[in-house]
């Protein structure tokens, strides 16, 4: 988790990790075609599949990071593009919940699901609208939530 200035909390939506594991597979693969004798492949052809793969992979990454990131600062809760007030957070109902899954509430930052890997807490909002953030680590977001309000922990 890092923290940008004025953040209390963020959860990137995607990770770099894929796109350097995959770099460094196809750079062992160019070393093995340049050091094992045989037909060698055309250097325009691993150019070509390189930059496609990482491209693809790159794409894939800079649009989870945009679409799925969790950021807590003092104005309030961001996924994504879409943004709730700390006025609009019913603080009663997250006094009360730390996790779980309100069937049928919508996905704030959008989608029709939760994406792979991350859990929904349930934010109930002061207009009664229930919306479920996506996060992996539900607590860390309740506890960032629940600081962020200043009456939680009194």
């Amino acid at each position: 988790m890092s923290v940008a200035p004025g953040t209390s909390y963020t959860e990137h939506g995607g990770s770099w990790r894929p796109f350097w594991l995959i770099a460094g597979a196809l750079a062992v693969l160019v070393a093995l075609d340049l050091a094992l004798p045989g037909g060698d492949v055309p250097p325009l052809l691993w150019a070509v599949a390189i930059v496609a793969v990482l491209g693809i992979v790159a794409a894939g990454t800079l649009s989870a990071r945009r679409i799925w990131t969790v950021r807590v600062d003092h104005e309030g809760l961001s996924v994504g593009r879409e943004r709730v007030r700390r006025s609009e957070i019913d603080l009663e109902h997250l006094r009360q919940v730390d996790s779980g899954v309100d069937a049928g509430a919508p996905v704030l930052g959008g989608g029709w699901s939760l994406p792979k890997g991350r859990t929904g807490l349930p934010l109930k909002l002061t207009d009664g609208r229930t919306v479920l953030v996506p996060t992996r680590d539900p607590a860390a977001l309740w506890s960032a939530l629940s600081d962020s309000q200043g009456t939680l922990g009194s």
